[in-house]
């Protein structure tokens, strides 16, 4: 079978499980469900583990080294978080945000060994053994908005916060609970294109493109990240890949708050390589809210990684797919390095969101 037919059957193939996992599933509980937390051990050669829904453990690494301290200053878009949540999901790095102080966010952060997150900051994160883009950098991410608790030797289990930051002998505890999401997001790719929230029982607009992207550039972390999957999301940025692992190229897309505001986001408009969404209001912050960037995206398994059973792995598997014009959707365009118009014929892109819900089990008769 040719390779372009291959790559239209394995699209057709990941979309037909995604949408048929959906039917299986009912709406939210009135109180957020848990579907698996990671519980990461102060203390070095200790097993870093995730526990799933039906209680069963699995171990995900080991803690090779402590933080010293926390990051302040932290990267801009970390205060747009809610202290004591998880405020970064990506291949290379999970960031929490511990407090906002003078309107910057402190944090601390998670990160594999194999690489250096320079958005983390020296010595504040835990080092584990993990690859990059697996485990809690895959499968097991919990998206930007979990909520992080420090549970103590007693069992006491409290908010991460400025005064509750975790020390050798407790555990580090991050919950990953259901949410309402949207099966996919779809983004008109022109100036004025409309932003679509596609839910189960509802359509929404819910933010105006006002710069399309064109190109793609040398994003680090999508080293580590096949193509048409997401690399990171945070509250003032969703990260995609376009290039195998083991290449760099990839675009952003980011709220306009944080192209106006931030000092090193100022080149994002005159750079093809990022996207630009506005709200519908046209006045209204965007950076770190739902579902965009905040709650729903995450980098999901990477090959040959499962979660606790085949619909929990492809139901969280980082899809988005591109068009062009009128045609198929298809896999995002490959290519990496810097190119300012590897993107100049995509009109439209959809991302796909992970399934946070639990199957609906079939009544007996």
């Amino acid at each position: 079978m040719p390779n372009a037919c291959l790559k239209r059957f394995d699209i057709k193939k990941s979309i037909f499980l995604l949408l048929l996992f959906c039917i299986f599933f009912t709406e939210s509980p009135a109180h957020a469900k848990e579907i698996f937390r990671v519980e990461v051990p102060f203390e070095v050669g200790a097993s870093v583990i995730t526990i799933d829904m039906n209680g069963t453990s699995h171990p995900i690494g080991t803690v090779n080294k402590l933080p010293t301290t926390t990051r302040w200053p932290s990267y801009t878009a970390s205060a747009w978080g809610k202290p004591g949540d998880v405020c970064a999901s990506a291949v290379n790095a999970i960031h929490m945000l511990v407090s906002v102080e003078k309107e910057k966010g402190r944090t601390i952060s998670l990160i594999p060994q194999e690489t250096i997150a320079p958005a983390a900051g020296a010595g504040a994160s835990v080092v584990v053994s993990t690859k990059a883009g697996n485990g809690v950098f895959g499968a097991w991410a919990p998206p930007s908005g979990s909520k992080v608790y420090v549970r103590k030797p007693s069992l006491n289990e409290s908010p991460l916060g400025p005064k509750n930051l975790p020390q050798k002998g407790d555990t580090l505890v991050i919950r990953v609970e259901e949410k309402d999401l949207p099966y996919y997001v779809e983004i008109e790719n022109r100036p004025g294109g409309r932003v679509i929230s596609w839910h189960r029982d509802k359509v929404t607009m819910i933010a105006r493109v006002i710069k399309p992207v064109g190109g793609v550039g040398r994003f680090e972390g999508t080293l580590f990240q096949r193509e048409s999957a997401l690399r990171a999301n945070h509250p003032g940025v969703i990260d995609l890949s376009t290039c195998a692992v083991g290449l760099t190229g990839g675009f952003q897309i980011m709220p306009w708050d944080h192209a106006l505001s931030s000092k090193e986001m100022q080149n994002a408009w005159n750079a093809t390589q990022w996207m630009i969404l506005g709200p519908m209001d046209g006045k209204s912050m965007m950076g770190g809210t739902y579902p965009l960037f905040s709650e729903g995206l995450v980098p999901g398994p990477f090959e040959g990684e499962v979660l606790w059973d085949m619909w929990a792995t492809y139901g969280r598997k980082s899809l988005v797919l591109a068009r062009s014009g009128g045609g198929n959707w298809r896999y995002l365009p490959l290519a990496s390095g810097k190119s300012d118009n590897a993107l100049k014929e995509v009109t439209h892109l959809r991302i796909y969101y992970p399934i946070t819900k639990e199957p609906q089990k079939a009544k007996a008769n």
